[in-house]
């Protein structure tokens, strides 16, 4: 560190203290940039600044700022020097010392150094170093370096050339190219105009995008090629005065005839023949309404519908586009046997290609019908019951769809016989009673009247009760003993039944008016007695009937059969005496022989003979009882016995071989002398009459049970056939529009027998036509089956026949007339199914336009018709009687071109919901030309740069005229063509520049623009305006320049505001407002100190200026011309306010207060008065002299020595001092006081 100590010598130590410390900052701040010893450093660390490529040699940078150094020390000799960032050499760094600024000024330098090219480099950073000669000062600064662009480079194309192809359809303003150059200046030298070379008619390119849009419309046939040449002019030459063009590009419009449609498919579908080899499914036309290779078909493929790919289109036939489909293997129809839907597509060779709309072909099966017919069901299973006696409804088979001349039959077959079809409606009913056939079911087969279609129809017969049960034989006979014990199964009969179920399922009962002593289990017909039999007292032979019943229903089937049973005597009787305990008395000399008494014993059973015999008491032989008859005698004599007197007490008992009698007891007495004859007596038994009894009982029961033998039994004969109500009507009305299943009128007739012979069953024998109505077999029910149509037939005459289950059955019928009465079921149905009409718009409200019609084929109200428009319109409405439909308001096609009406024709129906039918009526208005073309907007308003080339679009009209044909093809005309500036297109409204414009002449156009119509008989035309503002364009060249880059100037100071100082001017080299210079002060110490008159350049105060407060200024004055783009340069004005005498002298202190001994002597100094004065010239004049205070003359003061103050007397003293700067001017007077110190 190099420390000059040169500054301290001949000061005093302190101030070479404090200048050593500057020194020492200063030089430690000097490696930074911008930075130096205080008080030495730029401005500011950084300066922009701008210079123009190519520029000249000896041409300054141009910056806003000041740069360079402010002058401390004026007697500083400042040199700069850059020391980087110019490696090329291009600029050279000077000094300029105006007051007290040392400017830095930069220049490019002269001599064969190069041209400073933006291109290459458009920024420059430079380090400038500043430095003091002799002295160790040094201060850095970068300046940055913008070199502006000059227009010095053109616009080339890339590429040269474009081919584009645009179809000879496309819409106006379509853009159908962009070419593009490029300028590799920036700004607006680097702006360009796109323009055609010649003048071109169809098309238009932008100015300023390259964009070539379409502005005419192409026709194929008149040209199919367009050579454009387009230029590319910069606007920057254009300016400057050269109409040089840079490049040129070539575009090539090729046009191409539009493939404006697509084919069309038109198919024919074909059933082939079963015997063709190649059969054709469909033949397929293909058209196409372009011309040329646009309208050849490429090709019709299907493009669906075939995944097993068994079809092919093959191209074929008179025509040129006529294709066949054809099979190309076998088709499988059993996998599709709805057949095939193939979609086809067709598409021609034109560019782009163009596709059809799908068409869907449907291929039938050939082995089907075209609409594919068939049973409802492929099956039909039904039961009836067994019962079911002629008429009653089976089965309703059809077919679906049905056709309308569809004719239902029965196969012939074995089962066909007891049934019947119906062969309009399908309906099967029986036609013989079933249940004498002993079939469970009957299938029948029906077909339609072709035969090819057939369905099954399987009748399962419902088991009925219609079998008796049936005993195995036809009667039952048993022996029995009569001795059996009670329960003794005595016999089984046994019954079969036919029936099912419980029909089949038999119970069994004895049917007896008597009591017998048998029973029958119900279940298993066993017979079994219920109590003791007694031959003896109850009949030998049992006769009754045992009945066996099924469990059916309603009423239970029961058959009889007679069962005998016999009854076995059995000997299970003892005999009985007919008188027991005898006793009588015989003599002693009782002939051996006699016959003593007689026993008599009855036996009921009478099966055998009764023996006697002695039990006991005849030990000693001496009776002899007869076996057979009883009769009992002596058998030896007593008289020999040795017996005078005694007693013999027999006991007899009777036997039939197997039971013993009770003993009986005959008590014999042997007597001497004679003896009675009735000497003997006994009790009765009354035996005879008991039996005598119980053979009277045998006999009445026999005699009930012949009786029961010749009973008949009344309830199982059919005596009486069924029979109708009283009250069974003769007609019935019944509404057609009664639903299925509805009930009509319950029939009632009653049978007076019981059971099933009282049974009634119900059926429709005959005049049931057309199968609308049922009878439930059992309740008399009449139902609709059907659906009635009152207007197919509204009579029927049902043949209502009533059977008995009785046999043998019996059956009555009678008529009964069903009236089928008018039901609202018929909406109205229109003639068409659609309707449509083409009516000029101009047509006159109230024009009829077409007339609808719509009938209803129910009666009365029902069948009334009634109009209405149900489409919310005003244009039309319609008669409501009649059907004419007329113009109801004011029609405008351009408002809308057709109408779609919903026309409602509506019954009266007074009950009930009205029934309606809607059909479409269409509309189409015819177009008049009464439509003036309307501009789109209705005014236009455009700017137009005044430099933009000729043959430039500066605006697009559109007009819209809603008109068809000729009334809608519009024309433009320019009624105002301003000597030909503008021009405009006929056919698309495109408006283009013909000349050159001048904004500097005139700034606004108004073109009047007309479009008409080509209507017929008259055209119709419409006015707009199009204001076109000229914008002008920049066209200030050249930049504001001053002689100097700077100026000084002076003023006094305490001036009148407004006082001038000085004038600058600038000069500019455009002409006009281009040329006009405005000045103006926006920077430097002095903004808001001076103003400028913005036209003379004349700087003048604006402020009271007081040199010792500010003793200059700096200014930065601007020069701006009035271009569009202003363009302006700076000066820097200098301006020294000179010293006026405007201030008085000041003393260093306002009041001094010095202290004097008392006593002191002559001469003494006491105090040295300071003063200054702050104009800069009257420190050297200033005097001193004491004014006052001072009568004594104690005090004495140098005039202008500023020396002390010397005592002169000794005493305390006031004085006032005087300091005077001259003999006019200023003085200012300072009082002070010396007070006497008597202590020194």
């Amino acid at each position: 560190m190099d420390i000059t100590m040169g500054y301290c010598v001949g000061t005093r130590p302190p101030s070479c203290l404090i200048l050593l410390l500057l020194k020492l900052l200063a030089t430690l701040s000097q490696g930074l940039p911008g930075t130096g010893p205080l008080g030495f450093h730029f401005t500011h660390s950084v300066y922009n600044a701008t210079v123009y490529e190519n520029s000249a040699a000896r041409t300054y940078v141009n910056s806003q700022s000041r740069m360079g150094i402010t002058l401390i020390d004026l007697s500083w000799d400042i040199k700069y020097r850059i020391v980087s960032g110019d490696e090329e050499g291009f600029f050279k760094a000077e000094e300029v010392i105006i007051a007290d600024f040392c400017f830095l000024r930069i220049r490019t330098k002269g001599g064969n150094s190069a041209i400073l090219n933006r291109e290459i480099q458009d920024n420059y950073l430079l380090i400038v170093k500043g430095s003091v000669r002799g002295e160790d000062l040094e201060a850095w600064t970068k300046v940055s370096i913008q070199v502006l662009d000059m227009n010095d480079l053109r616009p080339l194309f890339s590429p040269t050339t474009y081919s584009v192809t645009i179809a000879e359809n496309t819409p106006l303003r379509t853009s159908v190219a962009q070419v593009t150059a490029t300028d590799a200046d920036i700004g607006s030298n680097g702006e360009f105009y796109y323009y055609f070379k010649n003048k071109v008619e169809l098309f238009s390119v932008h100015p300023t995008s390259g964009v070539i849009s379409l502005s005419g419309r192409l026709n194929y046939d008149e040209k199919s090629r367009y050579d454009l040449e387009i230029l590319a002019v910069d606007r920057g030459m254009k300016l400057y005065g050269n109409n040089g063009v840079s490049s040129t590009a070539k575009l090539y419009v090729h046009v191409e005839r539009v493939n404006e449609h697509a084919p069309a498919l038109h198919v024919v579908a074909h059933v082939p023949f079963s015997l063709d080899t190649e059969p054709v499914y469909a033949v397929v036309m293909a058209d196409d309404l372009d011309e040329g290779a646009n309208g050849e078909i490429e090709s019709v493929s299907i493009v669906a519908g075939d995944p097993l790919d068994q079809f092919f289109l093959a191209k074929e036939g008179k025509w040129v586009n006529e294709y066949r489909i054809k099979e190309k293997k076998p088709v499988d129809w059993e996998s599709f046997p709805y057949g095939y839907n193939l979609t086809l597509q067709a598409k021609d060779k034109g560019s782009p290609q163009k596709f059809s709309a799908v068409k869907i072909v449907h291929i039938a099966n050939p082995k089907r019908d075209t609409v594919p017919i068939r049973f409802e069901k492929d099956a039909y299973e039904v039961s009836i019951s067994e019962f079911s006696p002629p008429g009653v409804v089976v089965a309703i088979v059809k077919l679906s769809p049905e056709p309308l001349d569809v004719e239902y039959r029965l196969s012939p077959g074995e089962d066909a016989q007891y049934f019947k079809i119906n062969p309009q409606s399908g309906l099967i009913v029986t036609a013989q009673p079933l249940n004498t056939i002993k079939k469970e079911v009957y299938r029948l087969e029906v077909t339609n009247k072709e035969g090819d279609l057939k369905t099954q129809v399987t009748i399962s017969i419902e088991d009925a009760n219609d079998h008796t049960p049936e005993f195995q034989q036809p009667l039952f006979e048993a022996f029995v003993n009569e001795s059996v014990p009670v329960g003794t199964s005595v016999l089984t009969v046994s019954a079969s039944d036919k029936d099912k179920g419980e029909n089949g399922y038999i119970t069994y009962s004895i049917a007896s008016l008597n009591v017998l002593p048998f029973a029958i289990n119900q279940f298993t017909g066993v017979i079994s007695t219920t109590e003791a039999l007694d031959f003896e007292s109850s009949p030998e032979t049992y006769r009754f009937i045992v009945r066996a019943s099924d469990w059916g229903s309603p009423y239970r089937h029961e058959s009889e059969v007679n069962v005998t049973i016999r009854v076995g005597n059995v000997n299970d009787n003892s005999p009985l005496f007919e008188k027991v305990a005898c006793q009588g008395v015989i003599s002693y000399d009782f002939p051996v022989g006699g016959h003593i008494t007689a026993v008599s014993a009855i036996d009921i059973d009478e099966l055998e003979l009764v023996k006697y015999k002695i039990i006991s008491g005849n030990e000693l032989g001496f009776f002899y009882l007869n076996p057979d008859s009883g009769v009992l005698q002596l058998k030896k004599s007593l008289m020999n016995s040795g017996i005078k007197n005694g007693n013999f007490a027999l006991r007899i008992t009777a036997t039939d071989g197997e039971n013993l009698a009770d003993p009986m007891s005959v008590n014999i007495s042997v007597l001497h002398g004679k003896v009675s004859s009735k000497s003997f007596s006994c009790r009765e038994t009354r035996v005879a009459q008991k039996l005598a009894e119980k053979l009277l009982i045998k006999a009445k029961a026999n005699g009930k049970l012949n009786l029961e033998d010749g009973f008949l039994d009344f309830y199982s004969v059919n005596r009486q056939g069924p029979h109708f109500d009283k009250a069974f009507p003769s007609d019935v009305a019944v509404k057609e529009n009664l639903p299925v299943g509805a009930n009509i009128l319950k029939i009632k007739a009653y049978d007076a027998d019981s059971g099933f012979n009282g049974k009634v069953l119900f059926t429709i024998s005959d005049g049931n036509m057309d199968s609308c109505f049922n009878i439930d077999m059992e309740t008399g029910q009449l139902q609709v089956l059907m659906p009635m149509d009152r207007e197919h037939r509204d009579l029927y005459l049902l043949n209502i026949t009533i059977y008995d289950l009785g046999n043998p059955q019996k059956s009555s019928w009678r008529l009964l007339t069903i009236n089928v009465e008018d039901a609202n079921d018929n909406s109205p149905i229109f003639l068409q199914d659609s309707y449509s009409v083409n009516i000029l718009e101009s047509s006159s409200i109230g024009t009829e336009i077409i007339q609808v019609e719509a009938r209803d084929k129910d009666l009365g109200s029902n069948g009334e018709v009634t109009y209405s428009v149900l489409t919310d319109t005003q244009q039309f409405a319609i008669n409501s009687s009649t059907g004419i439909v007329y113009i109801a308001d004011q029609l405008d096609r351009e408002s809308k071109a057709n109408y779609s009406l919903k026309i409602e024709a509506r019954d009266k129906a007074e009950s009930g919901q009205q029934l309606f039918s809607v059909v479409t009526l269409k509309v189409f208005l015819d177009d008049v030309n009464d439509c003036s073309p309307a501009f789109i907007p209705s005014s236009y308003s455009v700017k137009v740069l005044e430099d933009l080339p000729v043959g430039t679009v500066i605006a697009w009209l559109e007009t819209h005229d809603p008109d068809l044909g000729l009334g809608g093809q519009v024309r433009y005309s320019l009624v105002n063509d301003y000597n030909g500036r503008f021009e405009i297109d006929k056919a698309s409204g495109t408006i283009r520049l013909s000349r050159e414009l001048d904004y500097e002449k005139q700034q606004f156009y108004n073109l009047t623009v007309r479009a008409k119509d080509k209507g017929r008989p008259v055209s119709l035309s419409s006015v707009s305006f199009v204001e076109v503002e000229v914008v002008d364009v920049n066209e200030n060249l050249h930049t504001p320049y001053f002689l100097d880059f700077a100026v000084v100037g002076s003023v006094k100071e305490n001036s009148r505001i407004g006082t001038s100082v000085l004038q600058v001017t600038a000069h500019d080299e455009d002409s006009g407002r281009d040329g006009e210079i405005q000045y103006s002060i926006r920077d430097g110490s002095g903004l808001g100190r001076f103003n400028i008159d913005d036209e003379s350049g004349v700087i003048s105060t604006a402020d009271i200026l007081d040199r010792e407060t500010t003793g200059s200024y700096w200014l930065t004055v601007y020069a701006t011309d009035r271009g569009v783009v202003p363009l302006y340069s700076t000066i820097e004005v200098y301006i020294e306010i000179e010293d006026v005498n405007d201030n008085a002298p000041l003393t260093s202190e306002p009041i001094y207060y010095p202290v004097v001994m008392e006593n002191s002597p002559k001469d003494v100094s006491v105090i040295q008065i300071q003063a200054e004065d702050p104009d800069s010239s009257s420190n050297e004049k200033l005097t001193y002299r004491i004014t006052s205070g001072n009568p004594q003359n104690f005090f004495t003061i140098n005039i202008k020595t500023e020396d002390r103050v010397v005592i002169s007397h000794q005493f305390l003293i006031q004085a006032s001092l005087n300091v005077r700067e001259g003999p006019e001017s200023w003085s200012h007077a300072h009082p002070f006081s010396i007070p006497l110190d008597p202590c020194m």
